[in-house]
């Protein structure tokens, strides 16, 4: 039988993920980086929204920032990630 401490990482990660706000998040950021009011803006949620969904992603080792002059700019940086949402993404509709 699988040992389920063995699950509690990727568990973790698909929690994170879990979340139709930092779902779409993360979808943006693979284009490409951008800041907070980028983000913000594209979304059409308020600036504090955005700030907590990526203090999540970036807890969990999904996002990382980087200061850029006077804002931080927002990458992701786990690979397996980008996998996991090119698939969901595949048919959204299908999921």
């Amino acid at each position: 039988m699988a040992q389920v401490h063995k699950f509690e990482a990727p568990a973790e990660l698909l929690k994170a993920l879990a979340h139709p706000t930092r779902l779409c998040i993360v979808e943006g950021l693979m284009g490409g980086q951008c800041n907070v009011s980028k983000i913000q803006a594209c979304l059409d949620i308020p600036q504090s929204t955005v700030s907590q969904q990526l203090s999540i992603l970036r807890a969990k080792g999904i996002i990382e920032g980087r200061r850029q002059g006077t804002e931080v700019v927002y990458s992701v940086v786990n690979e397996k990630v980008k996998k996991i949402v090119r698939v969901l993404l595949e048919d959204p509709e299908g999921v």
